[in-house]
């Protein structure tokens, strides 16, 4: 496993941050070379290059904060393997691993339940269609798992995760194809407060949301499409799109510190910060 080095993180101002261990996936072999979400467009040039550099300065801003990042060796033909936080969702040190909706990912799931049970994980094999992080977040001070369904995840696999990891699970129905994947349209960013779009979520979604986080940030349509909400988060600390900057004056007025980084090229394939980077939980 190579390892990016940690460097001390910043005092804390008014929020604490943890020290978070993330797993990534180098765009080695990213292109976009079909379309299975809104964002894809074949006919559009990706520079595979740019898209590295990218990616290791996202890898790079992490270290620079104080947390570990940890590589999955990407595989020929798998172009969306860089988004690794699809390849399972770990709590607890159990690994729920991913069951891709459409063929041309489905390769992926090999690959990651191999990394997880080497690296003794202990994994638990999906019944069920999912899509690891992608629609699957975790909130520790409550102690709550958010799910999403609508486009990728089936809406019984938020059962299954309840019985692996035995913790409640919200299941939340998203509606607008561009944010396909609860991680486009909903993050956390502490331990208890999230931040979201509310447009993204049908009604009766969108009514409890409001009811369960009645202190979340509010996204609007524009910091949407920037991919905002395609975050992470350590508690103080907000890694999010560089091109998201209304979005990222909203946080830090709401007290957490911004780190914008350009992922311009792999929103290309739809997705960023998140989709990039799977939180490793024990």
């Amino acid at each position: 496993m190579e390892k990016h080095r940690s460097s001390p993180a910043a005092a804390p101002a008014t929020r604490s941050p943890g020290r978070r261990t993330y797993l990534m996936c180098r765009p080695a072999y990213y292109a976009v070379e079909y379309a299975i979400n809104p964002w894809m467009d074949t006919t559009a040039p990706v520079d595979a290059t740019l898209a590295c550099a990218q990616w290791e300065a996202l890898a790079d801003a992490y270290t620079a904060l104080g947390h570990e990042v940890i590589t999955i060796e990407p595989e020929p033909g798998l172009p969306d393997m860089v988004y690794s936080a699809n390849g399972a969702f770990v709590v607890d040190g159990i690994a729920y691993g991913a069951s891709f909706r459409y063929p041309e990912r489905r390769p992926e799931a090999d690959a990651h339940e191999k990394w997880y049970r080497t690296s003794g994980w202990t994994f638990a094999e999906p019944e069920f269609i999912n899509e690891g992080e992608g629609d699957f977040t975790y909130l520790p001070g409550r102690e709550l798992i958010l799910a999403g369904w609508g486009f990728r995840t089936d809406a019984r696999a938020h059962a299954e995760a309840a019985d692996v990891f035995g913790r409640p699970v919200v299941s939340l129905r998203l509606i607008d194809p561009r944010y396909y994947h609860l991680d486009t349209a909903l993050a956390p960013l502490d331990d208890e407060r999230i931040a979201y779009y509310p447009e993204a979520f049908a009604p009766g979604s969108r009514l409890l949301l409001e009811r369960l986080f009645p202190d979340a940030v509010i996204a609007d349509a524009e910091d949407a499409a920037g991919f905002g909400l395609n975050f992470v988060s350590d508690g103080r600390n907000v890694v999010l799109n560089a091109e998201a900057t209304g979005f990222a004056e909203k946080l830090r007025d709401a007290g957490y510190e911004t780190v914008p980084v350009d992922l311009s090229e792999l929103k290309k394939g739809g997705g960023s910060v998140k989709c990039c980077t799977a939180e490793l939980r024990r």
